[in-house]
């Protein structure tokens, strides 16, 4: 018997959580012992001084084309989660139809428990076993959502957590209760899309495009314009290292991450080497991006768990050096450098980096088995089953 699978993101727009999630649906999906189907509380989303469209977006997309039924509430998912008294009559009728056709329904991440907290209230919760899929190192940023977990936890709505690394599991525990089924599955990525091209013409195009030099260092911070990522500090660590390093460049692609957001406008101004600081905003060519690049940086504060950049920079060629957040540090041992949040210790990083270039980038390939996401499609796979089997069981 196939299982029937049901989503709840918020939204669809860009970020590595819903990266991942989609990535897991799909490749669950296919394999046809499961179906899967999605459920979005909102259309478009308002999100990192950008506007959204989910049928715009590329996991979106993706699903689709996978033959993943999405439906898509009326909602509009911003900065702050949608409370459970925002959803319509209707929405929540077409919520219950959707989970009721159910045998697990998985949250991706805690904000759409507001959701099911609602359906409860109005008694119109059906009776499924519940995970919610958690990617953050730092709870008390999720603001009213982090309760609703608790609260559905507490009162049994909530049957499981999935979290995407030790650090997010062991930051959730201490707001949940004694005793609830709590799962790790690391992160893992798509190693047959992000790979090292050896086709210099490419890269060259791709390069040129960017107004990048040929033989030009490339430091990349894929993020989105976030007081999380900070991006301030990745701009004020290049401005130490592109003074040491005329020749180097460096991009910055994420939501958000352009002109047009004033925030970040503010921050280029204040930037030196501005004409070798390249803002992309959202791209649909990561993987590409990834294989022009030395180094793959992070400069996060606080939240990450087990950033996807990383992992899918590393896999394509380039060398992770990130600050000590979420998961980051263990995922990397071995193929990249750790450094603490001082622009200066980052810039000597990248330096290092870039002084034994050949070495790193030969230790980052290496990891590209341990990498793969094959090994948490099946983890999330197992889990699942899991759960159906206890709710029939309980039956």
């Amino acid at each position: 018997m196939t299982l029937r699978v049901l989503s709840l993101y918020e939204g669809f727009f860009a970020g590595g959580a819903r990266i991942l999630h989609s990535d897991v649906v799909a490749g669950l999906h296919a394999g046809g012992e499961q179906s899967h189907a999605v459920l979005s509380l909102s259309a478009q989303a308002h999100r990192d001084a950008t506007v959204q469209f989910a049928h715009d977006d590329p996991r979106y997309r993706r699903l689709a084309a996978a033959g993943v039924e999405i439906t898509a509430l009326g909602g509009t998912a911003g900065a702050d989660p949608m409370h459970p008294s925002s959803f319509r009559e209707l929405d929540l009728h077409r919520a219950a139809d959707a989970v009721a056709q159910a045998d697990v329904v998985l949250s991706l991440k805690e904000q759409p428990l507001g959701l099911l907290l609602a359906l409860r209230a109005h008694g119109m919760m059906p009776s499924v076993p519940v995970a919610a899929c958690l990617h953050r190192s730092d709870p008390t940023h999720s603001g009213p959502a982090l309760g609703w977990l608790r609260e559905a936890a507490e009162t049994g709505l909530l049957t499981a957590t999935i979290s995407c690394a030790r650090s997010t599991d062991e930051a959730y525990a201490q707001h949940l209760p004694f005793g609830l089924d709590r799962r790790v599955v690391p992160n893992g990525i798509d190693t047959d899309v992000f790979a090292p091209n050896a086709d210099d013409v490419v890269n060259a195009a791709l390069r040129a495009s960017l107004g990048i030099p040929l033989d030009a260092p490339v430091v990349l911070l894929a993020a989105r314009f976030d007081a999380m990522k900070d991006p301030g500090l990745f701009l004020d660590a290049a401005a130490r290292h592109a003074a040491a390093r005329p020749d180097a460049h460096y991009v910055l692609c994420g939501a958000g991450m352009t002109q047009d957001n004033a925030g970040f406008a503010s921050l280029m101004d204040a930037a030196t080497s501005a004409d070798r600081v390249h803002a992309l905003g959202i791209r649909s060519d990561m993987a590409a991006l990834y294989r022009i690049a030395d180094i793959v940086a992070l400069t996060s504060a606080f939240g990450e768990a087990s950033p996807l950049c990383l992992l899918e920079g590393a896999a394509s060629g380039a060398t992770p050096v990130t600050t000590d957040v979420g998961d980051a540090a263990r995922s990397i041992q071995g193929l990249g450098l750790v450094t603490p949040r001082d622009p200066d210790a980052i810039a000597a990083a990248w330096e290092a980096v870039l002084h034994d270039r050949a070495g790193y980038r030969e230790a980052a390939l290496a990891a590209r088995p341990r990498l793969s996401r094959g090994r948490m499609v099946d983890e999330y796979r197992l889990a699942i089953q899991s759960l159906a089997e206890r709710r029939r069981l309980a039956a």
